[in-house]
């Protein structure tokens, strides 16, 4: 696997919201982030890994809601500040699901446009059809 595909598969996880599941799969994706071959990156990514596992579990996951789901500045879905009328959120989200479905991908519990599915994606895709 490539060091950008590996880098998004991730950041896919690391973006996702904090649960259980979360935490129990931190070893395994720490473990990948320590074989990324890019020195900076995987330095960035391991400081990150660190900072959450000295973090304590409740306040890392309240600040996650800060950020993502309370903030008026930042959010997980790409077209939830960018596109102001619903018409055009809504014409932007069918082209997100009809990315995801014509590369055999479905997102039953997720909106279309929700940030950590796309890198995830992208990961997996071709390159080209990636970008």
């Amino acid at each position: 696997m490539k060091d950008a595909q590996k880098i998004a598969l991730i950041a896919s996880f690391l973006l996702r919201y904090p649960d259980e599941q979360w935490y129990n799969e931190l070893p395994e994706w720490r473990e990948d982030a320590q074989s990324v071959g890019h020195p900076q990156l995987r330095q960035g990514l391991l400081e990150f890994f660190d900072y959450v596992e000295d973090s304590d579990k409740k306040e890392f996951e309240d600040q996650y809601v800060r950020t993502f789901d309370f903030s008026q500045n930042t959010t997980m879905y790409l077209s939830t500040y960018e596109l102001q009328g619903t018409g055009e959120q809504a014409e932007e989200l069918v082209k997100f699901k009809a990315f995801f479905l014509e590369n055999d991908y479905d997102l039953p519990k997720e909106m279309p446009d929700y940030i950590p599915a796309l890198l995830e994606l992208c990961a997996v895709i071709d390159d080209e059809k990636a970008k």
